[in-house]
């Protein structure tokens, strides 16, 4: 069979063109399924945007539902001496703290070296850190190789020990000074001695690296900066601290200690973060409803539509929102949002009176925290609106079965194009198979046009004519 190339040679038609447009005309059947495949995909991806607008609602519903919430304590701090957190154990109140001394760690420094890559002797190195439930002992061989100031740096670093090693140029003739330092600030983190025992017994270098805080021994190894605890008080009582980090000298309240001087700590009810849970909850609806009037948007000039415009799973979901919405809650003195500031309009959306708001979450805090969240007997209105977008999003809820629908229907017409791509290239070889014959035929003919032409022309010169 000849090649669709050679299509033509022997008749001197176009027939490779021909073909060409008749497999065009062939493939305009699958127009309509792709067509239609590619609007199911824009409205599987239109779930997926409409997923993602509930998911964040409900999100913020799942804060609203939050019992803790409602009780949830701040600190506000006049001052600049410390920063404070409070965690759930902690007690509305006012405290007056006063910072005299901060917390620091102790360094202690070798005297000076010529150099810092200098090997000094192999031996046995002994760093005891820290007291009572702090202690802890590092034992470390130094070989020959890795004795110079870095070597020793950079195992006594290695082990993670509570002390940390780092070296020092002080500008003097021997300059290189190893200097240790406690990770942990107070004196319970210090460190208690360093011993260094060479192997060749150079009793100099075992003193350059020996210390000892009780100042006994011959090591000269000296304390630069002392450990030293932190010292305030709360309320006029003295409190001791190893860390800039107090925990229990107000319940619940950690304090981070900043600077010397005076603060006053205010642990109050956190007006904010319920205030900002309300808002969340207002605008992560506005944006689903905005997110599905994009998806159902209707352009009476240019005709354009959104893909969920007529959608039977989208007014579902926005019926049974506004149903879960519009309901309201049993429990409590509070019944409709319109109680906590907040007004369903006529578009869906919803608005907020922040006056209002923040009157509520003053003067009738439990009643917000019963209409949302509930008591124990009757749900609130976050759970029954919790519950309406779990049949939505969860798994074998609404969206899903959508959109598994609309995938199935691809994958039946995925099939389908293919039955019809085998059809039209059986239809096309088809094609091909009778041009090649027809361009035989005429090339033949041609052949037998030319050679009687000949045969004529001969026979005219025979006869004269």
């Amino acid at each position: 069979m000849a090649s669709i190339s050679s299509l033509g040679i022997g008749s001197g038609l176009d027939l490779n063109g021909l073909l060409d447009q008749l497999e065009s005309a062939e493939r305009e059947q699958l127009q309509p399924l792709k067509t239609q495949q590619a609007s199911y995909q824009a409205k599987i991806s239109a779930y997926g945007k409409l997923e993602s607008a509930l998911s964040s609602f409900q999100d913020a519903v799942v804060k609203l539902n939050d019992a803790s919430l409602y009780q949830s304590l701040s600190t506000n701090v006049a001052g600049d001496s410390v920063t404070a957190s409070a965690s759930s154990e902690a007690q509305a109140g006012t405290y007056d703290v006063s910072v005299t001394k901060l917390a620091r760690a102790q360094s202690i420094a070798t005297e000076g070296f010529a150099e810092r890559d200098a090997e000094q002797g192999s031996g046995s190195l002994t760093i005891e850190v820290g007291t009572g439930d702090k202690a802890q002992t590092l034992n470390l061989d130094i070989a020959q190789a890795d004795s110079s100031l870095e070597g020793i740096r950079d195992a006594i670093n290695a082990e993670d020990a509570g002390v940390t090693a780092s070296i020092v140029n002080d500008g003097g003739t021997t300059p290189y000074r190893l200097v240790l330092s406690s990770e942990e600030t107070g004196t319970e983190a210090a460190i208690q001695s360093v011993d260094f025992v060479s192997d060749a017994g150079d009793t100099a270098l075992n003193d350059k690296l020996s210390f000892d805080i009780g100042g006994t021994g011959s090591g000269t190894m000296a304390q630069t900066v002392a450990p030293e605890n932190a010292a305030l008080k709360v309320n006029g009582i003295d409190i001791t601290s190893q860390s800039n980090s107090v925990e229990g000298a107000i319940q619940g309240v950690t304090l981070e200690l900043d600077e010397t001087g005076d603060s006053t700590v205010a642990v109050e009810l956190n007006n904010r973060a319920l205030r900002e849970a309300v808002t969340g909850f207002v605008d992560a609806y506005n944006d689903f409803k905005s997110t599905a009037g994009e998806l159902t948007r209707f352009d009476a000039e240019s005709g354009a539509a959104g893909e969920l415009l007529g959608d039977s799973t989208m007014r579902s979901v926005e019926s049974r929102l506004r149903s879960a919405l519009s309901g309201g809650s049993a429990s409590g003195e509070f019944g409709m949002l319109s109680d906590v500031g907040i007004s369903l309009e006529l578009d869906g959306s919803l608005t907020l009176d922040s006056d209002k708001l923040d009157d509520v979450i003053t003067n009738d805090r439990q009643a917000l925290t019963d209409f949302f969240a509930g008591t124990d007997e009757v749900d609130g209105l976050a759970d029954t609106v919790d519950t309406t977008l779990g049949n939505l999003l969860d798994e074998g809820g609404t969206l899903e079965h959508a959109t598994s629908g609309l995938e199935s229907r691809i994958e039946g017409l995925d099939e389908r194009q293919a039955r019809m791509e085998r059809s039209i290239a059986r239809t096309i070889e088809r094609y091909r198979s009778q041009f090649s014959q027809l361009d035989g035929m005429i090339a033949n003919m041609n052949q037998t046009s030319t050679y009687l032409t000949q045969q004529f022309d001969s026979l005219n010169a025979q006869l004269g004519q």
